[in-house]
Formats: C-alpha cells, sequence, structure tokens
C-alpha cells in the first residue's frame, strides 16, 4: 500500500524541465515520471537523448511524455515552452529549471558570450522561464525547483562567470519565493560532486581523488540523489519555501 501511494505522489501532475535529456536532468525526469508525473522534457541539441527518453518513458506510460527543442538563450521562445506544455497536458504545475552551461571563465580571458552564455542560461533563462509560467503554476498551487551548485558561497576559482550567475539563480529563487507565495512554492538544490563534467581533462583522477578527500562522506554522489532531492521537494514539502537544499555528501563544509 505504501509503495502504491509513493508511486502516485505526482499523479495528474505536469512536469516542465529544462534541460532533461541526459545526465541529471534525465536522473530527475525519471524519479518523478516514476512517482506518476507527466513531463515536457526541452533540450536544446541533445536530440538523441531526448526522444530515446520520451521512448524509453511513454513504454511505461503512454502518452505521459513529450519532448520541446529551444535555445535557452532566444528569450523569444521562452512563453512557447510553458504554452505548449499546456497545450500538450492541459496544466503546468511545476517548473524545474536544470539547463545549465559550464565552463571556466579566468580573469583576463572573459568575453561578453561567456557572459551572455552563462548568465543566460543559469540566470536570465530561469527568471523569464518562472515569469511565462507564474500565472498557471498559481493556478494549480504549483511550485519551481532551480539546479544551482554547491559552490554559490564558496566560488570556484577560475569559474567567475558561471559562479556569478549561480549565485544570482539563488537569489532568485529567494526572491521568486517572496514574489509567488503563497500559491507557488520556488526552492533549489545545489548538487556538489555527483557527475564528473564529460571531455574535460581538468578533471583527471588526481582531481577527482582530491575532491572524495574533501566530501565529509568521502565519496560522490550520483545524479539520482539530486533526483530524489528534487522529488522530495516537489512532493514531500508542502511547508518549505525560498530554501536552497545542499545534496553534496557535506563537500561544502570542507572547503
Amino acid at each position: 500500500m505504501n509503495q502504491l501511494v509513493q508511486n502516485n505522489a505526482l499523479k495528474n501532475k505536469t512536469v516542465l524541465i529544462t534541460g532533461g535529456a541526459k545526465r541529471v536532468g534525465a536522473a530527475i525526469c525519471r524519479e518523478l515520471h516514476a512517482h506518476g508525473a507527466n513531463l515536457m522534457i526541452h533540450y536544446n541539441t541533445s536530440t538523441a537523448d531526448a526522444r530515446a527518453l520520451q521512448a524509453e518513458l511513454n513504454l511505461q506510460r503512454a502518452h505521459s511524455v513529450a519532448i520541446i527543442q529551444g535555445d535557452l538563450l532566444n528569450i523569444a521562445i521562452i512563453a512557447n515552452l510553458v504554452h505548449e506544455t499546456i497545450n500538450q497536458f492541459g496544466q503546468l504545475d511545476v517548473l524545474i529549471n536544470n539547463a545549465s552551461s559550464y565552463y571556466s571563465t579566468e580573469i583576463g580571458h572573459i568575453s561578453e558570450e561567456n557572459w551572455h552564455d552563462l548568465v543566460g542560461s543559469n540566470l536570465k533563462a530561469p527568471m523569464f522561464l518562472a515569469q511565462a509560467a507564474a500565472n498557471e503554476l498559481r493556478k494549480h498551487h504549483g511550485c519551481i525547483v532551480n539546479i544551482t551548485d554547491m559552490h554559490i558561497e564558496r566560488p570556484k576559482k577560475g569559474y567567475v562567470v558561471y559562479s556569478v550567475a549561480k549565485a544570482g539563480l539563488v537569489t532568485l529563487t529567494k526572491s521568486l519565493a517572496h514574489e509567488l507565495s503563497p500559491e507557488v512554492r520556488v526552492n533549489a538544490v545545489a548538487p556538489g560532486p555527483v557527475q564528473w563534467p564529460e571531455n574535460n581533462p581538468q578533471f583527471d583522477e588526481v582531481y577527482r581523488q582530491r575532491v572524495i578527500n574533501q566530501t565529509l562522506l568521502k565519496k560522490i554522489g550520483n545524479p539520482q540523489d539530486i533526483a530524489k532531492a528534487v522529488k522530495f521537494l516537489v512532493a514531500d514539502a508542502p511547508f518549505i519555501t525560498g530554501h536552497v537544499l545542499a545534496v553534496d555528501g557535506g563537500r561544502s563544509l570542507n572547503l
């Protein structure tokens, strides 16, 4: 009986998630879908991953997942993501701002393009998406979950623009919690080391072992840890808003 209730915690709820085709985003999709949610999965360039995930989840529950492509740096498409979600499923209950650009930007080598890309994906797009979704979320007493970073309080050297953008996303989370209350809850998850960036020689074995040594639990997590935290904030935290939940194995306490 408990398992049945758990698996239907998000039944008849619709989730729009950005950057949901792979990695942490895909883990969030699988977790929320397993608990009954319908999904609109946004992607930009990961077409094959998005289609494969859609097929996988629709095989489990027919017509429960749709996908939509869009470059979040183009603000003109933002409202359409919300509109198409409502058009497909009849409502929008949850917005998850997961899409993110991540790379180093050292002082002396920062371009305006870096600024527009990193701030655009990590801060600007979440703000405009929240604005576009606000009325629909109010109608359904929904929620927003933003994916931030454990480095927001202690910025990582060489990542100036990314750090500024993610810190701004934390402030946006708290501001939106004020602005959209009492109907809409707004929270964030701040991941620590859960998945290494792809094809980046900076994250070699020496770096990885150093990170593990700095983490209080002496291990890295996995995308499912983030997914479970998101599910908690969406389905099991009706009296939590304006909060940033660190899921980092205690590493932020040991930097």
